[in-house]
């Protein structure tokens, strides 16, 4: 069976999200614990219903985060949580679903919105508000084409991917003054969803590498990176599954040009690699994850000092957050409130030089709330 790739990226979980309805959340409510670190918090105005809330996906050096809400009336809108705990939301002009993944440390956000045709178009919004929208040439105009933007570094580069008209994925690069590189690595697919995909917040440096995956014509995925000269460098895990929807899923790079994220082996569990600058590729599990389909252990980010955060899913289907230092010893945790069910739990996403990690959780009664973890 074919996989939609945007459900493998980084903001998988969010692209699922289908609102529904319920109440809104009328104040910020945040909570912390001494012991771990975790304080909890909602946007002003997202939903309390079940699919509705707030979703924490990026933390910068300073601790600013970024992220998207879903409201009362199940309409996304992009927020900035400044280190003070206080709140900017914002829409580009035209938006019905407002995505925002991408934060530097100048507080320039990128990220993504959907017109009322159901069409992507990019997004960059400067400190002062004024947002600017991107759209690569060759995007497709269609219902679920166009632009997605997901990375932008402290220079003010950016970079995604697009789908054309036949919804085929590729990547691209946007200079500060506009001008846009398209790219598509060697051996990508050409069908729908195929093609290569850039991944979101943590996958581009100052240096200029990105790293994200492709999808082959079989559907298998495979990881990159494209290095700041423009050329290619593709690689596999040992282990990967070489079916549709299996294969090796890059979603993090650190300033040292170390890449992180999950495989999917033959029997479709996830697995943790690391894979240094000189392509030496190492495995790990986090203790407690599960072995069967679709459960396992999915790193999301590696900071600049090698730290490496993500999710665990256990055997009872439910998500919790791990930390692997560089030395490879693994830290679990789970946010306050995070509900016990399957598909519920904690879900890091980012984590900073600093070692703060933000992400969201799941409450028992299926609505999300921000976290951000403090070393």
């Amino acid at each position: 069976m074919q996989v939609d790739p945007k459900i493998r990226q980084k903001s998988r979980t969010l692209a699922l999200f289908t609102a529904m309805t319920l109440f809104a959340v009328l104040a910020i409510t945040a909570q912390s614990t001494a012991k771990s670190k975790i304080t909890t918090f909602d946007v002003p105005g997202a939903g309390t219903g079940a699919g509705q809330g707030t979703f924490a996906v990026g933390v910068n050096a300073g601790g600013s985060i970024v992220g998207q809400y879903i409201d009362a009336n199940n309409v996304y809108h992009g927020f900035l949580r400044t280190p003070k705990g206080t709140f900017k939301k914002f829409d580009p002009a035209g938006s019905t679903m407002t995505s925002a993944f991408a934060l530097n440390q100048e507080g320039v956000i990128a990220g993504w919105y959907a017109d009322t045709n159901k069409v992507s178009h990019g997004f960059v919004r400067a400190r002062n508000g004024t947002i600017t929208t991107i759209d690569v040439p060759g995007a497709g105009t269609g219902s679920g084409q166009g632009t997605l933007t997901g990375d932008i570094n402290d220079f003010g580069v950016i970079a995604g991917y697009y789908y054309d008209a036949n919804s085929a994925g590729h990547g691209f690069l946007r200079n500060p003054e506009g001008s846009i590189t398209t790219f598509d690595v060697p051996g990508a697919g050409t069908g729908a969803n195929q093609g290569t995909f850039p991944q979101f917040f943590s996958c581009l440096t100052d240096f200029g590498a990105i790293t994200g995956f492709y999808v082959d014509a079989n559907n298998v995925y495979h990881g990159f990176v494209r290095n700041p000269d423009g050329s290619m460098t593709t690689f596999d895990v040992p282990g990967a599954g070489t079916g549709a929807g299996q294969g090796t899923i890059s979603y993090s790079i650190n300033r040292e040009g170390a890449t992180t994220g999950p495989y999917v082996d033959a029997n479709n569990v996830n697995h943790g690699f690391l894979r240094s600058t000189n392509g030496k590729i190492t495995t790990f599990n986090a203790a407690g994850a599960g072995t069967g389909a679709g459960q396992g252990t999915i790193p999301e980010g590696n900071n600049g000092a090698g730290a490496i955060e993500g999710q665990y899913v256990d055997s009872n289907g439910v998500n919790h957050g791990f930390l692997r230092s560089t030395n490879g010893k693994i830290t679990t945790f789970n946010a306050p409130g995070a509900g016990t069910g399957a598909g519920q739990g904690t879900i890091p996403l980012t984590n900073n030089h600093e070692g703060a990690i933000a992400g969201f959780y799941f409450d028992a009664n299926n609505t999300y709330h921000g976290f951000l973890r403090n070393p």
